[in-house]
């Protein structure tokens, strides 16, 4: 993808020219990522991308320990190792120089005391936030990373599909979680999108609830929200089981969700607000009378992040487009019974239809 990056980082000193910006210094991990293919965690340590329009000069400081990676991940040629006993805004300022009339800064990735440290570096007339900029480029996936997303997929329906292998009542769901968490490095993830989560019985009614040792048992719903990074990129699946046998209830309760699901992917189309889906899933979870226990949106997207642009909230006015990636979740949750959530990826294609990624079965599964 060498050739996808160079042309980000075009397209990102076009805008800079456009702005009449000198300089830009990007210092998000993941954005660095974006324009370079180097992705790091610096923890305490300075990471920074310093495109110089002026020069003509794109500089990546990185960690001195981190050089060697840097040279066998990134086409960046211009490296300033930062050693643990360096000033990097010392080393910054002799790059930028005396005087900068425009600098360019992701204003969500710089704490307060970054800020004023880059104050000490030039004399500097304005900082411009380039974040929105940035993310706008993300907006649309390129072929590409649609294939790791896709390959990210695979990987965590693989995970999925050997952890119900592994349930049976009296096991508790951080039990479960674990072995989907070994999984996940036996199929080759880099490590998991975000705290993966097993839920049991009424526990499965909390959308964002932690898994803890409550034992799994049989007539319980048993929910799995889980995602892997596969080569910086993720994906992020949920799926809905009864342990044992459903109750007339359940059973409602999980067709009206899934067909919500079905409803709300059906509508994806090319031109239309993507808000309108939201409202499409949320009409048949109302018209079933579970309107008041569906709590969220229908969807966000997914990338290089868990959770970027889109948001699919029934307000939202933004037009959908092919190369939008985006999940569809609607969920149905009943304090005192359980909650069903049902998750897909999916990807707006050349058509500007729906591809849906996530290939695991969501017809109601019955586990021991």
């Amino acid at each position: 993808m060498t050739s996808e990056y160079q042309s980000r980082i075009q397209q990102f000193t076009d805008y800079m020219e456009q702005h009449s910006l000198d300089v830009a210094m990007i210092t998000s991990p993941i954005h660095i990522y974006f324009f370079t293919g180097y992705y790091s965690d610096p923890h305490e340590r300075f990471l920074g991308l310093l495109l110089d329009r002026r020069a003509e000069v794109v500089t990546l400081f990185v960690p001195s320990l981190d050089v060697e990676s840097v040279k066998q991940a990134s086409f960046i040629e211009q490296l300033v190792p930062v050693l643990d006993t360096d000033d990097p805004y010392q080393l910054l300022r002799e790059k930028i120089g005396g005087k900068v009339d425009k600098l360019g800064i992701e204003k969500n990735a710089i704490n307060l005391i970054q800020y004023e440290q880059l104050q000490r570096c030039a004399v500097i007339g304005e900082f411009v936030d380039v974040a929105p900029f940035i993310l706008s480029l993300r907006l649309i996936k390129s072929a590409a990373e649609i294939e790791i997303v896709r390959k990210a997929v695979s990987v965590v329906e693989h995970v999925l599909a050997e952890g119900v292998k592994k349930v049976k009542p009296g096991i508790s769901e951080l039990e479960v979680v674990a072995e989907l968490e070994y999984q996940m490095k036996v199929f080759g993830a880099e490590r998991p999108a975000f705290e993966t989560t097993v839920l049991t019985g009424v526990r499965s009614a909390l959308p964002h609830g932690r898994p803890n040792q409550t034992k799994i048992k049989r007539g319980d719903y048993l929910l799995f929200d889980l995602g892997v990074f596969v080569s910086g990129y993720c994906s992020d699946i949920t799926r809905t089981f009864v342990v044992g046998e459903a109750n007339k209830e359940q059973q409602r309760i999980y067709e009206t969700v899934l067909r919500a699901n079905l409803k709300a992917i059906d509508s994806v189309q090319a031109g239309l607000e993507i808000g309108q889906l939201d409202r499409e899933a949320r009409k048949v979870i109302e018209q079933s009378g579970f309107g008041v226990y569906f709590t969220h949106r229908v969807g966000h997207g997914l990338g290089l992040d868990i959770h970027e642009n889109p948001s699919i909230h029934q307000q939202n006015q933004l037009k959908i487009e092919p190369g939008m990636l985006f999940t569809i979740e609607p969920g149905v949750y009943i304090p005192e019974l359980g909650g069903v959530r049902i998750e897909d990826d999916i990807v707006v294609n050349k058509e500007g239809k729906a591809e849906v990624l996530t290939t695991y079965p969501k017809t109601l599964q019955y586990l021991c």
